[in-house]
């Protein structure tokens, strides 16, 4: 809808996607210092995860990027891998920074929390998984946002009069303006409902299992918005776009954590007395 620069910055070009990327993580930042702050998370805790955080996004990009390179390989080898040409997959972010965050989180962590503060960072973990979902979700409700403004991971073209449910847009892959189901609108939906939905379980119901709702959810919710989009996704395996099976990863991980919880016997939601108690005893800390 808006894929020319909205404005110049230090002779620099500045696009509609990229302000959503920059609003979709501030907002992200926000999510977790005020919802860790509510919680009773310590400020050093805090401020080391800001900077765990900082490196994960940076390699997330550096991964989406590289997955997306990956898969337009797969489909045309002959082209050759191309890094620099290549755009960004959110599927391969996700999981590259995730993967990135954890890495860094446990390993220097161990070096940065020692003495008094040994393994804190261990003890918070817990609060860091339960909210993380959320900020992936905010974050990536205004990135869809962002893909809405630009034209890409748009659905089918329904033609150039108006149909019901279709948006007009420009779609770069295609070079052209037209009505197209505008399925980043529709996910942005879902994952701002979602963001909504968790965070009222996060903090009236002190849920314990917001990742694996997330992940279940998510999954399914993105494999049946895959059918309706047209924009070049990468090779097709058996009949499914990359992200539909990197969906099914998700929905598998989250059963997987939910049974994983079962046997270990991890609540599912915390006790309101446990806390209480656990707020009581914050407070005499301090």
């Amino acid at each position: 809808m808006l894929p020319n620069p909205i404005f110049t910055l230090f002779g620099n070009d500045v696009y509609m996607y990229g302000v959503c990327i920059a609003t979709g993580l501030i907002c992200c930042i926000a999510v977790f210092y005020f919802y860790t702050k509510k919680k009773g998370m310590p400020a050093k805790v805090q401020d080391f995860i800001f900077f765990v955080a900082i490196a994960a996004i940076a390699l997330g990009f550096l991964i989406a990027k590289l997955y997306q390179a990956f898969y337009n390989y797969l489909e045309d080898p002959k082209a050759g891998f191309d890094f620099y040409g290549a755009g960004m997959t959110v599927m391969g972010g996700l999981i590259g920074g995730a993967g990135s965050f954890l890495l860094i989180y446990f390993i220097v962590g161990k070096f940065y929390f020692r003495g008094k503060d040994k393994n804190l960072h261990v003890q918070y973990f817990n609060e860091v998984f339960r909210v993380a979902p959320l900020c992936i979700l905010v974050a990536h409700g205004f990135g869809r946002i962002g893909c809405l403004m630009s034209g890409c991971c748009h659905g089918a073209f329904l033609g150039e009069d108006y149909v019901f449910g279709g948006i007009y847009m420009y779609t770069p892959d295609l070079n052209a303006w037209g009505y197209y189901v505008p399925t980043q609108l529709y996910e942005a939906l879902f994952l701002f409902l979602a963001f909504g939905v968790l965070s009222v379980l996060y903090f009236k119901k002190d849920c314990n299992i917001t990742m694996q709702l997330y992940l279940i959810a998510y999954g399914v919710w993105r494999i049946f918005i895959e059918i309706f989009r047209t924009d070049e996704r990468g090779a097709m395996v058996l009949g499914l776009a990359p992200s539909q099976w990197q969906s099914i990863i998700f929905i598998l991980g989250g059963i997987a954590l939910f049974i994983f919880y079962y046997l270990k016997k991890i609540p599912f939601f915390f006790p309101k007395k446990e806390i209480e108690q656990e707020k009581s005893e914050q407070n005499a800390n301090e």
